[in-house]
């Protein structure tokens, strides 16, 4: 093999990705779409923001996806797809303090990259901050949905004082708008909320009360059309910023419905709310098809 070509397999596929991004942004008259901004906090950032959960092979759909996705997002891909998502406007990073992910952050910074970091906390919250200081810091929804299902919401409150006291801003996340809607009739010191459109943490009981005494196969990954309804009037209901996500049933929406569960999305949440996406670039150029897609539907298109 010529001693110009990449030394690995692995490089001549970053080489041909940057060389197709460079190649793009050098020729004239070619600006990208940019994602609509908001205000959130002391920052502006984009209304869509990029999720971490293919990154890490966390799918919702099952284990095989879940492999695929992980075999896919080297450290070079994760990087790569950040850096997509700046060109588009996406500033803003919902990410996780789990595995990899510390490590593939500190590369797309140290390579220059930056995004306003929402972390998901799965851990001690002053702690979580230290190692990436996050525009904010929200309590993990799976978790938040096992203290309500217990009966131990006092649990998730402490874990949002500990996290006020790094400064920073502190959320709740959960799949359920009943729990949600708790800490807003409470009155917790919180500044926003994430949700998830698809109540995907029934217990098996709940489910079959929902199903007329039928069980499934995999009661933790079923997505109700009836759902987000339910998500969405929360969240235009509480003057807090929130953010919406799985609006595309992880995955299980394909191309010919994703138009629509983007503009539901968007019109059924407030001006100051955003989304988190998951990003599988590897059929198709996920970044610029949603940057495109919320910029129309933003417009008025």
């Amino acid at each position: 093999m010529p001693k110009t070509q990449p030394n690995t397999r692995r490089d001549f596929l970053r080489s041909a990705v940057l060389g197709a991004l460079t190649a793009a942004a050098a020729r004239p008259g070619t600006a990208e779409p940019q994602v609509p901004k908001m205000k959130f906090g002391p920052a502006e950032i984009s209304r869509l923001v990029a999720g971490c959960n293919p990154f890490y092979g966390y799918a919702h759909f099952n284990n095989i996806l879940g492999t695929v996705m992980k075999e896919y997002y080297t450290q070079d891909r994760v990087c790569e797809v950040l850096r997509r998502c700046t060109q588009f406007g996406v500033n803003a990073h919902n990410c996780i303090l789990k595995g990899r992910a510390q490590s593939d952050l500190e590369r797309f910074q140290t390579e220059g990259g930056k995004m306003h970091l929402i972390l998901q906390g799965v851990g001690d919250p002053a702690e979580e901050y230290k190692i990436l200081k996050p525009l904010a810091i929200y309590y993990h929804g799976e978790a938040t949905d096992r203290a309500w299902q217990a009966g131990d919401m006092k649990s998730v409150r402490e874990w949002c004082k500990k996290a006020r006291d790094t400064g920073t801003m502190v959320g709740v996340g959960s799949h359920k708008p009943e729990a949600l809607a708790m800490v807003e009739d409470e009155a917790w010191d919180v500044d926003f909320y994430a949700g998830c459109v698809y109540n995907r943490t029934r217990t098996a009981d709940e489910w079959m009360q929902v199903l007329h005494g039928e069980s499934l196969e995999m009661p933790n990954d079923v997505y109700l059309r009836g759902d987000p309804p339910r998500m969405y009037r929360f969240m235009r209901q509480t003057r807090k910023p929130c953010f919406a996500f799985k609006i595309m049933a992880a995955g299980r929406i394909d191309n010919s419905g994703a138009e629509q569960a983007f503009r539901t999305a968007f019109q059924s949440i407030k001006p100051i709310d955003g989304v988190f996406i998951g990003l599988f670039p590897r059929v198709k150029d996920e970044v610029r098809e949603n940057a495109e897609r919320v910029q129309r539907i933003l417009a008025g298109g």
